[in-house]
């Protein structure tokens, strides 16, 4: 049970960590100077999009998750969805000829990567929160 609690701790501070560095990395690229600009290269810019705003998502997962609430795991499992769902739109657009960096497909196969694991380590019966429990309405959720 420690080891569980262990990484499930663990795994909120990657989703927090891995949001807030989402969040820096593409505000420059999406609203910094133009050597920052310059410096993405051919970057996609839906993917660049999606990724920016998902890292807000990464953080409140992860803050969620560290406070074991049951919509941080249906977040990060939609987190999952999602980043899967433009991966496949990535290669659709690479599939079409569409420019892009090889950096983005490394980023895009990390992220994938790490929010299966974060998936996976999530609690399947988290703590319930005020609004589950307001929903329920004398039910039992769990």
């Amino acid at each position: 049970m420690q080891t569980r609690q262990r990484g499930l701790a663990i795994a909120a501070a990657v989703a927090v960590v891995f949001g807030l560095l989402t969040v820096f990395s593409g505000s420059r690229a999406l609203f910094g100077d133009a050597a920052a600009r310059a410096a993405v290269g051919n970057a996609v810019p839906f993917v660049l999009w999606f990724n920016f705003l998902a890292g807000f998502a990464y953080v409140g997962a992860g803050i969620g998750l560290f406070r074991r609430r049951r919509w941080a795991v249906r977040l990060s499992i939609a987190i999952l969805v999602a980043t899967i769902l433009v991966m496949i739109a990535f290669w659709v657009h690479v599939a079409l000829g569409g420019a892009y960096e090889i950096r983005t497909a490394g980023a895009m196969g990390l992220r994938t990567l790490v929010w299966a694991i974060i998936v996976a380590v999530a609690p399947r019966k988290p703590a319930r929160s005020v609004s589950d429990v307001a929903q329920t309405k004398g039910r039992n959720p769990l």
